[in-house]
């Protein structure tokens, strides 16, 4: 890669590495509601203008309605789900059962009429992923916190359907105009729900941090970064970036918030990625292929 793809690839690591962090920090003080709120509404503010004037909105508009449900399924339910999983599971956790997005995204393209040719190494890979994920919730979740991991399990489906829904509805239209528009929907939605339950006293200046932080650098700049990303590598060797967030939030977590690593939670996304590496392998021509098809950002690494 070049010096300016390593500097992307690098910064893009650390934008979409952080976002379980700072979801964790401002959950001590604002309800998930709120905090999701505050995220798309700031970042939504950001992007939107950017999309108007690029005229990549017009063409997203007209399929609103499928608009619509994307932004429920990519953002609105998911973005929720994981602030309310944070008020339980460590950020380190968190990130780790994100990781296995691209396992149940096996399972959807199928469901989806999408023919996966898995072969022996991506069906070993499947295993090896399930049997990760497994180790990681068997070793470091007990009591309270399964309805916490069920709120995740809800948060991969919905990631790895955004993406074949995206993937479906709006691989020919510009993919800033598909989030910007779908952040605003989002914090349109949730602005009856969250305004009420706005905290009566100023938060904390870590949390304020967060949520600016969170909205600023883990949502709009992260995707500006991801298609500058994916205009210097291509869309596949961009999508590895998914591979390393993980390991960016383990790190985050334990530095900031001492958060405990163990040798199962290492092992268990070492599994967790072996297995989705197996399960996503391309061929070579196939990836010639997919580097020069036209490919809009993916957002599901957007958490």
């Amino acid at each position: 890669m070049s010096r300016r793809a390593v500097l992307l690839f690098a910064g893009l690591s650390i934008a979409w590495g952080i976002p379980y962090l700072l979801i964790k920090i401002a959950v001590e003080e604002l309800s998930p509601l709120t905090l999701v709120f505050a995220r798309t509404a700031l970042a939504a503010v950001l992007l939107l203008p950017v999309a108007i004037a690029r005229g990549w909105v017009r063409p997203v508009l007209a399929r609103w309605p499928k608009l619509l449900v994307f932004t429920a399924v990519e953002i609105t339910v998911p973005w929720l789900l994981l602030s309310r999983a944070e008020q339980h599971l460590s950020s380190s956790l968190t990130a780790l059962l994100v990781a296995a997005v691209p396992l149940v995204g096996v399972g959807v393209a199928m469901v989806t009429g999408r023919r996966e040719q898995l072969g022996r190494l991506g069906g070993l890979g499947l295993l090896v992923g399930i049997a990760g994920v497994g180790l990681l919730v068997g070793v470091d979740v007990s009591g309270s916190q399964w309805s916490a991991v069920a709120e995740m399990g809800v948060v991969v489906v919905g990631y790895a359907f955004g993406a074949a829904l995206l993937a479906r509805w709006f691989s020919d239209v510009p993919g800033p105009g598909v989030v910007a528009l779908s952040l605003t929907a989002a914090a349109l939605g949730y602005l009856p729900f969250a305004v009420p339950g706005l905290p009566s006293t100023m938060p904390s200046g870590r949390v304020v941090l967060a949520v600016v932080l969170l909205a600023l650098v883990s949502t709009a700049a992260a995707f500006l970064l991801l298609v500058a990303l994916v205009g210097e590598i291509g869309p596949v060797r961009a999508t590895t970036i998914t591979y390393v967030n993980p390991a960016v939030a383990v790190v985050a977590g334990a530095l900031v918030l001492g958060e405990q690593v163990t040798v199962w939670t290492l092992g268990g996304f070492a599994l967790v990625i072996a297995g989705s590496v197996l399960v996503n392998r391309r061929q070579p021509a196939q990836e010639v292929l997919d580097e020069s098809a036209p490919c809009p950002a993916p957002v599901t690494a957007a958490t």
